[in-house]
This record gives structure tokens, C-alpha cells and sequence, in this order.
């Protein structure tokens, strides 16, 4: 006879399997992918601890399991998560939305008056530019990235969030913008130095778009690019941008030396300098 699997049974042998795989949170990533599977939040979940699985979804969680011990991302295996309580879909042609970003998100809305443009440049999934015209109404705004793959699935989440009538989704490098001009360019670039992206952990490394992490030798090579090209700012307009560890001080001297006004570092919720931003004269 086949041995039966209940919830809670499943959930404990994967705990074991992928904490023995080097991740960290087993338990943790064992329920969200369950819960998914499921159709249930987690506090449903430990409500059904007792339910045995059926053989078509033991099979589905094992290759999501399978999946997760050779260090996929999670939010990859169950493909979205959640940014500004927003659900945005994420595949691997996209930078997994990190709760860092919503920072610059706030710091982005405290500029925004009531109507204007926007730029978001290495839009990714779209996450930055469509959570501000969530809360934004009367404002539009443009996604720029190099990657089809990743215009594709910000145009998916600019649809499935109701914006896509608010928002041109475009193919561009950041060494040439548009000219705008725009109210608010922001940006989340690549900023980590090439020298050190074999040292991440293996979830980015061997995972996450290259093209969104690599920075350059010494991981300014992107702010360079748009210091360069303040004038697609209105007058008055920001530019904001998300910076990596260390970073802080040197991206604000290059914002200084482009003429912008009015600069600031804003850290995020762990004490880390995270956001730097200047305003056009």
C-alpha cells in the first residue's frame, strides 16, 4: 500500500530536505509553496495539517521542492510576490522585488505632486513604476528596460493591475533616454561590482537576470549613466535611485557633480543607506 502523506507530514520532511540543501527558512519556504499548491493562505494550511495529499499534487510539490533545493528562488518556483501589497508576477528574466525598493518608493511619492511623468529605468517587473501609479492616479509613466523578457512580464502585471492604460512599456538602454521630460526618473540599476557577484548567495547568483546585477567593476557604472542625463528632468524634477551597501556617498557626489540640488540618503528599514536623490534647479 502507498504511504499517505498529510499536510503536516509533507511540511516536516521538507523542512528537514532543504534546511540539509543549505536554505535557510525550510519550514518557512515548505509552506508557502504548499499553501500556493493549495490554494490556501498559510493559516489555512495549519488548518488542514491532517489532509492527505492526492497523487497529482504530491507530484506538483515535489518538483517544486526539487526545484527549491537546487536554490531556485521561491518566488520564482510559485511565480509572484508581493511588493507595496501589490501581487506581481515573477519569472526568471526579472530581479525578484525586494522589500529594500518599497523605500524608494516612499521617498518618491513624498515628491509627487498631484499630476506629472515618470521614468523608470531598468523597470524589471515593473514594480517601482506601477506601484506609484497605483497610488499616483493622475500621473503616467514610462518603463524602460534592455531585456524583451522583462518588458513582457511588466506589461502582464501592468494589465493584471489595471495601469496598463497609464504606463508605455519600452525597449531602451540607460546609456541613452528618452528626453522626456519627466517629472521623476527612479530607478533600481544593477550596482553590484562585477568582482563580487560569485560571492552571492546561490538564489541570486545562479538565478536572477545577470543583466540586473552587474554594476560594473566598481558597481557605479549605471549612475554614471544617469548623472549624465539629468537634463530629460523637468525643472524641479527628482531623480531617485536605489544604491547598494557603501555606495551612498559616492552616488551622491555624482549627482552633485551632474548640478542636481537638494540631496538626500534616505536609509532603508535596516539602518542601510538605500535611497540617494537630488532635484533639477
Amino acid at each position: 500500500m502507498a504511504e499517505t502523506w498529510t499536510v503536516l507530514g509533507v511540511l516536516k520532511w521538507t523542512a528537514g530536505h532543504l534546511r540539509a540543501k543549505g536554505v535557510e527558512n525550510g519550514r518557512l519556504d515548505a509552506e508557502w509553496m504548499l499553501a500556493d499548491l493549495l490554494g490556501l493562505d498559510r493559516v489555512g494550511l495549519y488548518l488542514h495539517f491532517d489532509r492527505p495529499l492526492q497523487a497529482d499534487e504530491l507530484a506538483a510539490y515535489r518538483e517544486r521542492v526539487r526545484r527549491r533545493a537546487r536554490r531556485e528562488p521561491l518566488q520564482y518556483i510559485v511565480g509572484h510576490c508581493e511588493f507595496w501589497s501589490l501581487r506581481f508576477r515573477v519569472e526568471p528574466g526579472v530581479l525578484i522585488p525586494r522589500a529594500d525598493t518599497e523605500v524608494l518608493v516612499e521617498e518618491a511619492l513624498a515628491r509627487m505632486a498631484d499630476t506629472g511623468t515618470l521614468l523608470d529605468v531598468g523597470t524589471g517587473s515593473g514594480c517601482i513604476a506601477l506601484s506609484l501609479l497605483h497610488e499616483r492616479q493622475n500621473w503616467h509613466g514610462l518603463g524602460l528596460d534592455c531585456s524583451e523578457e522583462a518588458l513582457r512580464i511588466a506589461r502582464a502585471n501592468a494589465a493584471a493591475l489595471g495601469l496598463a492604460g497609464r504606463i508605455d512599456l519600452a525597449r531602451g538602454e540607460l546609456t541613452m533616454l528618452p528626453e522626456g521630460p519627466f517629472d521623476l526618473i527612479a530607478s533600481n540599476p544593477p550596482y553590484i561590482p562585477a568582482a563580487d557577484l560569485a560571492d552571492l548567495m546561490p538564489e541570486v547568483r545562479d538565478h536572477e537576470p545577470r543583466l540586473a546585477l552587474d554594476g560594473g567593476p566598481d558597481g557605479l557604472q549605471a549612475y554614471r549613466h544617469l548623472a549624465g542625463q539629468v537634463d530629460r528632468l523637468t525643472s524641479g524634477g527628482w531623480l531617485l535611485v536605489e544604491v547598494g551597501i557603501g555606495q551612498a556617498q559616492a552616488v551622491r557626489d555624482l549627482l552633485a557633480e551632474a548640478g542636481l540640488t537638494d540631496l538626500f540618503v534616505r536609509d532603508d528599514y535596516a539602518g542601510i543607506p538605500r535611497v540617494v536623490g537630488g532635484r533639477r534647479p
